[in-house]
């Protein structure tokens, strides 16, 4: 069993920072890849970053480029989502995920951390 541990959500007023982070505990092992998901209020879950430890492969998706940094230690299984210039559509609940090799919902997921963006 792997149990994804995050960090770092909070209140931030827009343009701000907030670095959330995330291990993975238990038989990790060597994983695949790991991401952030988030939810924001009244809508459904979507993919923010991800990061794939062989060749450091990284994507992220079209709504946080150039704000959102992801980056890690495969060796230790953490991941950081480095989130800049924050604005209040950013205000989710973020998910970290992680996976040996398959789907994303076929793997691991946290418990979330709420960020929240004021205007």
């Amino acid at each position: 069993q792997v149990h994804l541990i995050e960090s770092g959500g909070g209140l931030v007023p827009a343009g701000g920072s907030l670095r959330l982070s995330c291990v993975a505990t238990g038989r990790a092992g060597t994983l695949y890849a790991m991401g952030w998901f988030r939810q924001p209020p009244g809508k459904e879950r979507e993919f923010v970053a991800s990061i794939r430890w062989n060749g450091r492969v990284i994507y992220y998706a079209d709504s946080v480029k150039g704000r959102f940094a992801i980056f890690g230690d495969n060796a230790k299984n953490t991941v950081y989502l480095q989130m800049n210039s924050l604005k209040p559509d950013d205000t989710a609940v973020y998910y970290c995920a992680a996976t040996f090799g398959g789907s994303w919902s076929g793997g691991y997921w946290g418990q979330g951390t709420q960020v929240t963006v004021s205007s």
